[in-house]
């Protein structure tokens, strides 16, 4: 008898464990992971795709945006937009305010896409591509917290979507103008404090109490406040918050705001206006690295007595189509072992060395073999290789290192949908978790395992 409620108890335990998902997958709760570094730590993974393709476990229809999904536990969360409609089922046309629509989360249920829950508000529209939000959702502690194109920041309960807080950072920092481009950058949380790009006044970065919104403090002064997510990097036996603006690359202490130090991007030149610097700042060791669609690469090394930094080189070019360099639009290139790989501004896959910039190789097969103007691919490291995703919807296998591109292998899981740059295209980073790709275009989000049998 108790050797069998042993065995019950262990049935249970490993059921309930399963069913949340605490021993066979990891989350993706925000925007490039769990560890915000965009890696995929899990395994058990397929080292090919299926004659047929990858298994397609659902579909759910979506509206517009470029809102990358995020996966917390049995759920997805993710950012649409719709516009508004007349009598005649068209959409209504501008006014003085902007265009008309509205902004939505939503929370589907990660086994089979149906919707649980969805918080709508109106958001007209006054930005440039206005597809719908940009950023992904913040998943933690049973809340989530959004930051849509126009400046809305809300706080929601992550199991009904009910508003705890919410703000809109634009009028709340006297912000003239929002973005060209909308808000773009995905909020960052730090025990209790959320960072967030604002503008405005002395406030192009504001920490905010994550649990009522209340200001903890603000700093800094752009013209262009940029779409670059801010990052905590150690270093110099401190904490770090980088916060990279359209004319800078800052350090400022997490708790205080104080600025460490400031670099200028693009060093010696003025910034492209409106700015592009939308890339993370990506980190190795004591390098930081940024890229611009315009200005092309920077290297910065970092010191180790006290917070500072130098530059250790750059790219002179201003000219996309004359790239000196890695010229990145958005997908957040790889850093790693004294090598840089990334996707320049015409859709070149290149390596580069991390201490001089040289370029080792370069390469146009990820994104189909053709120039492509803002050709874009997400790169994932996993285990050994790297899972890429293209702007075509393409899934790619690959392995990356200073001798060059090697593909494994390519599956197409998603219609570009949208018209950009001459082309159709799929500008979201995917979520990458439970052992499935979720990925997004205008129309429908769909979730493709690639789970190895038995796994």
């Amino acid at each position: 008898m108790r050797h069998s409620l042993r065995s019950f108890a262990l049935f249970v335990c490993v059921t309930v464990s399963l069913r949340t998902g605490s021993v066979r997958a990891d989350d993706w709760p925000e925007w490039l992971g769990a560890q915000r570094d965009g890696v995929w730590r899990e395994s058990g993974l397929i080292d090919k795709f299926p004659k047929e393709g990858p298994k397609i476990l659902w579909r759910a229809p979506l509206g517009a945006g470029y809102s990358g999904p995020s996966v917390a536990g049995n759920r997805v969360y993710v950012m649409d937009r719709r516009r508004t409609l007349g009598p005649d089922g068209k959409p209504l046309r501008p006014t003085r305010i902007g265009q008309p629509g509205d902004e939505r989360v939503l929370c589907l249920d990660a086994t089979n896409g149906k919707p649980i829950w969805e918080h709508v508000y109106d958001c007209p529209y006054t930005v440039s591509y206005p597809s719908g939000p940009r950023t992904t959702p913040l998943v933690r502690d049973g809340r989530v917290w959004t930051l849509g194109a126009m400046g809305d920041l809300l706080c929601l309960t992550a199991d009904s979507g009910k508003v705890i807080w919410s703000k809109n950072l634009a009028k709340e920092y006297n912000v003239d103008s929002t973005p060209t481009w909308g808000y773009a950058a995905s909020p960052l949380l730090d025990g209790d404090v959320l960072y967030c790009l604002a503008g405005g006044e002395n406030s192009a970065i504001v920490a905010l109490n994550k649990d009522t919104g209340k200001e903890i403090w603000k700093a800094l002064k752009t013209d262009d406040v940029g779409y670059s997510p801010p990052m905590i990097y150690k270093a110099a036996g401190k904490r770090q918050l980088i916060v990279w603006l359209s004319e800078s690359l800052n350090s400022l202490n997490p708790a205080t705001g104080e600025l460490y130090w400031t670099v200028q991007y693009p060093a010696g030149r003025a910034p492209q206006r409106p700015a592009v610097n939308i890339i993370p700042v990506r980190r190795d060791g004591d390098l930081l690295f940024i890229s611009t669609f315009y200005h092309g690469p920077m290297m910065v090394k970092l010191n180790s007595d006290k917070p500072g930094a130098t530059v250790l080189w750059k790219g002179n070019s201003n000219d996309p189509e004359k790239p000196d360099g890695l010229h990145i639009l958005m997908a957040a290139p790889i850093l790693k072992d004294g090598y840089v790989y990334g996707v320049s501004a015409m859709g070149e896959m290149r390596c580069q060395r991390a201490d001089t910039g040289a370029k080792l190789w370069g390469t146009l097969q990820a994104i189909g073999g053709e120039e492509a103007d803002c050709g874009t691919a997400f790169i994932v490291p996993q285990g050994n290789r790297y899972v890429i995703f293209n702007d075509h919807g393409d899934l790619i296998f690959a392995n990356l290192s200073p001798e060059g591109y090697q593909e494994l292998d390519r599956a197409h899981i998603l219609e570009p949908a949208q018209f950009a740059r001459g082309r159709h295209v799929v500008w979201s980073h995917p979520a990458f978790a439970h052992r499935c790709v979720f990925a997004r275009n205008e129309k429908e989000i769909v979730c493709v395992s690639l789970g190895a049998s038995g796994q």
